[in-house]
């Protein structure tokens, strides 16, 4: 359970203000699992800051009845958090099926990223952790593509708070070919290449946001341990886009090239 300030949140989730935290928990539920989108909240509904947007997100996770598979997460600025969830039931892994499915009509977003696997807990103690205690924790890494989708039909009129509630923009996870944890703590640049078909290969110069691509990893695992909760073994934590968000169609085969780490090969079909 998430908390705010060293607060367990469920002690600040109580009268009109929690009440209005579940309802906005609840609509944003309801169209996950629906796989749709709609306006803004009730402006009442709406969080204003950081801390409503998580009490939102932590009582969204409740309602969903998933298993948190992994996160999102990127580097703090000085007014914002980049968390959020990643359910069990949206994370595909290619060396089960490169058949991908998605809440989308005609095309779909994705951001070609790393995701980072956990060997052992990084539970709620009284000490911090070190970076050298995260990077102990992980095992290995995998190419990743985080799966762009949003419970907003008009994204650019709600604010980041109300974005951070629904979870940012994450409709899921497709996990490419694993990759040596050297080489992906390395890799800060690196080509990306994305092939449709037989469409010309798009070329992008791929440059991670943070100095290392663990070290929003490391920034997730004590922000989480001062909330009281932690990361779990098994866990995947992708830490930002190499490549912004191309978009591509659905039902044509895909190829993401990641310099020489390997390359996704995934189609993305219409959820039924």
């Amino acid at each position: 359970m998430l908390s705010i300030e060293g607060a367990p949140l469920s002690s600040l989730i109580t009268g009109p203000e929690s009440d209005h935290s579940l309802d906005a928990a609840k609509i944003l539920a309801q169209r996950r699992l629906r796989g749709e989108s709609g306006a803004q909240l009730p402006f009442d509904l709406r969080p204003n800051n950081i801390a409503e947007a998580m009490q939102i997100q932590s009582l969204l996770t409740s309602l969903l009845n998933d298993d948190i598979a992994g996160w999102k997460c990127g580097m703090p600025s000085e007014d914002r958090i980049v968390i959020a969830p990643i359910f069990s039931k949206t994370v595909f892994q290619q060396k089960q099926s490169n058949i991908c499915n998605v809440h989308a009509n005609d095309l779909i977003k994705i951001e070609p990223e790393l995701a980072f696997i956990l060997a052992t807990n990084l539970p709620a103690r009284i000490t911090p952790y070190s970076n050298d205690d995260v990077r102990a924790a992980v095992s290995h890494a995998h190419l990743a593509l985080e799966i762009i989708g949003c419970r907003y039909s008009e994204p650019a009129e709600a604010c980041f708070y109300e974005h951070l509630a629904d979870g940012l923009f994450n409709q899921g996870l497709f996990l490419g070919p694993e990759i040596g944890l050297r080489e992906a703590e390395q890799a800060q640049k690196m080509p990306i290449t994305l092939t449709i078909e037989s469409d010309v290969p798009q070329a992008f110069d791929g440059v991670h946001a943070a100095s290392s691509p663990m070290m929003p990893l490391c920034w997730l695992a004590e922000y989480l341990r001062q909330q009281g909760t932690g990361l779990r073994a098994g866990q995947a934590i992708i830490t930002g886009s190499y490549a912004g968000s191309p978009a591509v169609p659905l039902d044509k085969n895909i190829v993401l090239q990641f310099a020489e780490l390997g390359s996704i090969e995934v189609c993305f079909t219409q959820y039924l």
